[in-house]
This record gives C-alpha cells, structure tokens and sequence, in this order.
C-alpha cells in the first residue's frame, strides 16, 4: 500500500539535480510542482538559483512543465517570469494533470521525471502515471494551512517507507 508513495529518488533540494545526471537516467522531460518545490509557497519571486537551474536544463534541451494544484491565474503569474510552461489545477494525487504534462511533451512516460515536496500529491500522481518521480525537500518548512494536514500524515507514511527501505536516504543527487 505504501509503496504508492515511495520516490525513485530523494535529493536534498531540486537545485542539486543536474541535467548531466537526469540524462544519464534517460530523463528526456521534466514535471515538477511549484510551491515549496521551485519556489517558496509563501514568495512567488523565485531565486537567482532557480533561473540558473532552469537554464541549464534548457541549453541542455530538457524542457520543465510546471503542474500545480493551484488556479491558472496563481501559476501563470508565478511562472511566466522563467518562461516556462504549466499545468493548473492539475488534482494531484490523481494522474490528470500529470497526464496531460506528459501529452504536451510529447515524449514517452519513461523519458519523463516528476519533482516534488510531498509524497502524497506529487509522488503518488507520478505513480498513478507510470512515471519515476524526485521527492525534494520543501524550500521552507512553513506550509499554507491546506498542506499542514497532509505533512503529518507524509511524516508517517515516510517513517514505515524508510523502515521497510533503508536506502531510502536524502542524496545530494540522483544516482
């Protein structure tokens, strides 16, 4: 049951993850949450590190596509400053906005990562799909009050997955 909510990989923060180490996966595509995940829920400006990431994945070829549970206007103005594209209101857990991610890339499931915060709406929604997914950590340790609940439910889950996998470790890569 659990295993729904296990990540492929866990990397300290999405930063870390290189276009060099996403290749050497066959990562040809990549989704990933917005809050907490690419920027601050709480500050919707984004970093000088997070232009450069998202940078280095374009010159590299590997395009970003933004899947959010929020409403289209909160993402577009949250995104259109990097440029990239973005799926609103996407239901996560559920594989929809996942789903329609993937169709626009055009790529297959398998060339294709999902990045997230939290493992009960990022990771499991990658699951869902058939994709491999990154858990990051969250940028801040606050959260709006509509993730606070899922937390301390994602604490348990993350407790029994670490117990059964004892290589489930925070990495400063994927490997």
């Amino acid at each position: 049951m659990f295993s729904n909510f296990k990540p492929t990989w866990m990397v300290d923060a999405i930063y870390q993850i290189t276009p060099e180490q996403l290749k050497r996966h066959g990562i040809k595509g990549v989704l990933t949450d917005l809050d907490n995940t690419l920027i601050a829920w709480n500050n919707p400006d984004g970093t000088e590190e997070l232009k450069s990431w998202l940078k280095s994945l374009q010159d590299a070829g590997i395009p970003v596509i933004v899947i959010s549970n929020n409403n289209h206007a909160r993402v577009r103005v949250a995104v259109e400053k990097f440029e990239v594209d973005f799926v609103a209101r996407a239901l996560k857990p559920l594989g929809k906005g996942i789903r329609e991610g993937v169709e626009h890339l055009g790529l297959p499931k398998e060339e294709v990562v999902m990045i997230g915060d939290q493992i009960m709406t990022d990771i499991r929604a990658a699951h869902r799909v058939g994709l491999r997914s990154i858990l990051v950590r969250p940028i801040v340790q606050t959260d709006s009050w509509k993730t606070q609940f899922n937390r301390l439910c994602e604490r348990k889950i993350m407790k029994h997955l670490q117990k059964k996998n004892p290589d489930m470790i925070w990495q400063g890569e994927i490997k």
